[in-house]
């Protein structure tokens, strides 16, 4: 029996919603503890994919503070500062946090930063206590720690706070030099300790936000909406009961999937503006050619010969040619923007599974396939030999 219409669109939608679901919550205010410590304020931090959560008590100029960021690597280490003299790295007194090599547990260290060449562990200028450091389920890392703000720091109500993430830790302990990436040298900004905000803090959430609304477009668009409609074109239209039905399913995944495609690249390109230095120059090439590919796949829907044209056997060549070409590229774009996001590898694991469950969903389908189809062969082979011919019963 074929699948009918309503349970086909209802797959199509399942696929559609299963990342905006978890994804939309990609920001600090979605963010828990394992403790369930609370914090009366949190960042989105403009670089680096980081966060932070803190309480000020002026009362006492203490700063309970909260960061999360994941190491550039796995075994790499991440790191918040606070810079009493200057804006930038140098001169900055740090708390880092790395995975300990023997026991794989996190811990937390302060390191002081009086030049790029001379990072070594020491006591920070000020008090800081409840030093401790998590290992996060998406792989990310996070610190947390109460801070004495001088008082000479204090007064001026902004702090200088500067944050990164590295590669890795030597064997001495020593920490492994971080990129010098665009996204790196702007890991920096002032901190509100009154009123709970950061410079650039606005203009950092709403580039964090607009990442996030980039990468759901696009993973939804290329990566399951143009996928799911190929495989309703290429598997449910074996059905006869399913035609005409499976045409405008399939119209109906890959119109949306371009309208969303498009939506994702606008975001995509106001990104572009607004992260002057900032280019990932194979994320940005392969969504240029997914949009030039699908804008000409979408005008063969005003192209389409008839079954019995002669040009119709080239179109299909380039219909199939072009429709497998953005599903390579869509998909690997979408795991491209994954690694430049930087997002929780929760995110990446639910689109994993659901490239999964397609693969497995298409290889039974292309199975049911070729037994539909070899039968309807065997059938129309006997149809010669059944005594009959036009109706008529061969003497």
């Amino acid at each position: 029996m074929a699948p009918s219409a309503a349970a086909t669109a209802f797959l199509c939608f399942t696929f559609w919603t299963l990342l905006i679901s978890p994804a939309v919550s990609l920001t600090c205010s979605g963010q828990k503890f394992t403790k369930n410590q609370v914090f009366s304020s949190c960042l989105d931090l403009p670089s680096l994919s980081s966060y932070l959560h803190f309480s000020y008590d002026s009362s006492n100029t203490t700063l309970s503070v909260a960061f999360i960021a994941s190491p550039s690597k796995p075994d790499g280490w991440v790191a918040w500062a606070i810079n009493p003299k200057a804006t930038g790295m140098v001169g900055s007194q740090a708390l880092v946090a790395y995975k300990n090599s023997t026991t794989g547990l996190a811990v937390v260290r302060t390191f002081d930063v009086s030049s790029y060449s001379s990072i070594v562990p020491k006591n920070l200028s000020f008090e800081v206590w409840d030093k401790t450091a998590e290992s996060r389920n998406d792989g990310s890392l996070a610190i947390f720690a109460k801070i004495k703000i001088p008082a000479d720091l204090a007064s001026g109500g902004e702090i200088n706070q500067v944050w990164q993430i590295g590669p890795g830790v030597g064997a001495d302990g020593m920490l492994v030099k971080h990129e010098f990436a665009a996204a790196n040298l702007q890991s920096k900004g002032t901190l509100d300790l009154k009123n709970g905000h950061s410079s650039g803090s606005y203009g950092g959430y709403t580039r964090i936000k607009n990442k996030n609304i980039h990468g759901i477009l696009n993973a939804v668009s290329w990566g399951i909406l143009f996928p799911l409609g190929a495989m309703i074109a290429r598997y449910i239209r074996a059905f006869e009961s399913a035609d005409p039905a499976w045409f405008y399913l399939h119209i109906f995944c890959q119109i949306s999937g371009y309208a969303i495609g498009v939506a994702g690249w606008g975001t995509g390109l106001k990104l572009g503006s607004q992260s002057s230095g900032i280019t990932y120059s194979g994320h940005r090439n392969i969504g240029i050619s997914l949009f030039v590919l699908a804008t000409v796949q979408i005008s063969a829907l005003f192209l389409r010969p008839k079954k019995e044209h002669k040009y119709r056997f080239y179109w299909n060549i380039y219909h199939h040619g072009f429709g497998y070409a953005i599903l390579v590229l869509g998909i690997l774009n979408v795991f491209k923007g994954f690694n430049i996001l930087r997002s929780d590898y929760k995110w990446k694991s639910a689109y994993i599974n659901t490239i999964i469950a397609l693969g497995a969903i298409s290889l039974l389908l292309e199975a049911v396939t070729w037994v539909v189809v070899l039968k309807r062969r065997s059938e129309k082979s006997k149809k010669p030999y059944d005594g009959y011919n036009n109706g008529q019963r061969i003497q």
